[in-house]
């Protein structure tokens, strides 16, 4: 049966998608979840319309990222962290701190969900990747340099 997506469903589409289910997938989970409608000709063109909209709300947001990489590659950041002598943090430096020093820094927020930085252990030069949209992901050049 054809279904029409109210939301993101994974592995199955997008809002606004016109998609081929199995009936007891759409009666047992789709439907009751509030995921989709049946599909008749008037909610087809509904779905066209829920589409366009996603479509602009995706091409703003992948504007904006854009727009915060081109500002954010160029720039290296500074963190600074309590470390031994030797340059070995005690500790790490996580996705939060990265985001706290772009947003103290630059006055850009990022959230730390969308900041993948793996184990910072020691001081010197290092990088984290920024996903703000799924197309749109930078790298983020830290410089680690221990506390006095």
């Amino acid at each position: 049966m054809q279904a029409i997506l109210r939301s993101d469903v994974a592995g199955l589409g997008q809002r606004g998608d016109i998609v081929e289910v199995a009936d007891g997938h759409f009666r047992n989970f789709l439907l009751p979840k509030g995921h989709a409608f049946k599909a008749s000709p008037g909610a087809i063109e509904q779905a066209a319309r829920m589409r366009a909209s996603r479509d602009a709300r995706d091409h703003e947001s992948r504007e904006a990222a854009t727009a915060i990489a081109t500002k954010l590659v160029p720039q290296t950041i500074t963190i600074t962290a309590k470390a031994s002598s030797e340059g070995k943090l005690f500790g790490s430096v996580s996705a939060a701190d990265v985001a706290e020093a772009v947003k103290a820094q630059t006055d850009i927020e990022i959230d730390r969900k969308n900041i993948e930085i793996d184990g910072v252990r020691s001081t010197g030069s290092h990088t984290a990747t920024a996903s703000l949209h799924s197309s749109v992901s930078f790298p983020i050049t830290l410089e680690v340099v221990a506390a006095e």
